[in-house]
């Protein structure tokens, strides 16, 4: 899967769109409900990296390497492995099977920086 630099920065812009609804309904319609069970934590930190992988796509949208391509890739399927579950996992998961999830979200993330800085350090300076 690969995005072209539109699909990065419509990305971008659902999941810092999405990312400060949910922060604002965590914060005011959940809190009560987030709270007694020691998720609003959880909540926060899902709302955190959408956000700044949201920030981090809009900037890598506008980077000419081609990695770009399959760095987005990366963070957006993470971002919805790895914040998706913590939301699911908030609010109380009636599966049970969503926890492998998030740590899988988690690699995703890593393996998108670890490509940024590979494909950095491969960069030619014209």
């Amino acid at each position: 899967m690969t995005f072209s630099p539109r699909s990065l920065l419509i990305s971008a812009g659902l999941l810092g769109f999405t990312g400060v609804a949910l922060g604002a309904f965590g914060a005011h319609s959940l809190k009560a409900t987030l709270e007694p069970t020691g998720q609003l934590e959880n909540w926060k930190t899902a709302v955190f990296y959408q956000l700044v992988h949201a920030v981090a796509l809009l900037a890598l949208a506008n980077w000419p390497n081609p990695a770009a391509k399959r760095i987005g890739a990366c963070w957006v399927v993470g971002i919805m492995l790895f914040s998706g579950s913590l939301y699911c996992l908030a609010l109380g998961d009636p599966i049970k099977l969503l926890w492998p999830v998030t740590p899988l979200g988690g690699l995703a993330l890593l393996t998108g920086w670890l490509w940024l800085i590979w494909a950095a350090f491969r960069q030619t300076d014209a």
